[in-house]
């Protein structure tokens, strides 16, 4: 009885002598990925930050739009609205004069009962909703404008239209407004020949670009059923150049599955390079821009 009571005793003086250790040692620093970022998204900023940032030079505003739509049996459906918050926000602190306006979640498209996961807009309406934006924005007290998207089906030439309409309105106010394509366009089109030098499948909607990237961003969030990634195998993509399916007699039967290509290579590892080629070409084309404008002003 005495030997177990002195053994307790003893726990009892090493626990608490391990608290005063404890109590007493520093705080550990904040790794740096902890450190606090600038707030950057417009949504998420009260009107007095948003006008201290517009006096600090944040005169550039960022309008992306995702989309809702159904991305296979593995992705959920706004996937293009969550890459593009990510996308935009990064986008706007890397270039330091930025602010990411809130994320339109509804683009082009056409919704379907046999796969219902897509709810969409007509390049009509995204174009009267994108002038309307770029108005309410540059009242606002932006300077510049960017629109951009994360989606194809009919966006590019309206954005292209919209952004020619609303830069001759503005730049007689010394006011811009641009459209960057290199962050869906170029950057796709090159990873997807990245992928295919390198031997993966070539993919058009819901394959390994589109998979991975969700599985870097937001893996850990749900965005992609991780235990269907292995049987994420869609109708196969059409080469360069051509729109839908071959005329091959022989060719299987469709599958009909919302995947265009194959993604069961997808990885996160393969994610974080598409997104970072996205967030390296919005950068380089949208500071082009802007000294472009710099330079015309000093002439």
């Amino acid at each position: 009885m005495h030997r177990t009571l002195m053994t307790a005793m003893t726990a009892v003086a090493v626990a608490l002598s391990a608290a005063a250790a404890f109590a007493q040692a520093p705080p550990a620093k904040n790794p740096p990925a902890a450190r606090k970022q600038p707030l950057v998204e417009f949504e998420l900023m009260t009107w007095p930050e948003v006008k201290q940032a517009l006096a600090d030079g944040r005169t550039t505003a960022l309008v992306y739009t995702g989309g809702t739509e159904q991305r296979g049996p593995q992705n959920v459906n706004g996937g293009h609205t969550l890459m593009g918050r990510e996308i935009v926000r990064t986008i706007a602190l890397r270039l330091g004069n930025a602010i990411a306006m809130p994320v339109l979640p509804y683009t082009p498209n056409n919704a379907s009962a046999d796969l219902p996961g897509t709810i969409g807009l007509t390049p009509e309406l995204l174009g009267a909703i994108l002038e309307r934006i770029i108005e309410q924005t540059m009242t606002t007290g932006f300077k510049n404008v960017v629109i951009m998207g994360d989606h194809g089906g009919g966006q590019p030439a309206t954005y292209k239209a919209v952004a020619q309409k609303m830069e001759a309105k503005y730049a007689p106010q010394g006011k811009h407004v641009y459209y960057c394509d290199d962050v869906y366009i170029k950057a796709q089109a090159d990873f997807d020949e990245w992928l295919v030098a390198h031997g993966y499948p070539r993919s058009s909607h819901a394959g390994i670009p589109d998979t991975s990237t969700m599985l870097y961003l937001g893996g850990d969030k749900g965005w992609v059923r991780k235990e269907l990634v292995p049987t994420a195998e869609g109708d196969p993509a059409p080469e360069p150049g051509q729109r839908g399916r071959s005329n091959d007699p022989n060719a299987p039967p469709r599958k009909n599955n919302g995947i265009t290509g194959d993604a069961r290579r997808s990885t996160a590892a393969l994610g974080k390079q598409a997104f970072d080629i996205k967030i390296d070409y919005a950068v380089k084309q949208i500071q082009g821009f802007l000294a472009s404008q710099t330079k015309t002003a000093a002439q």
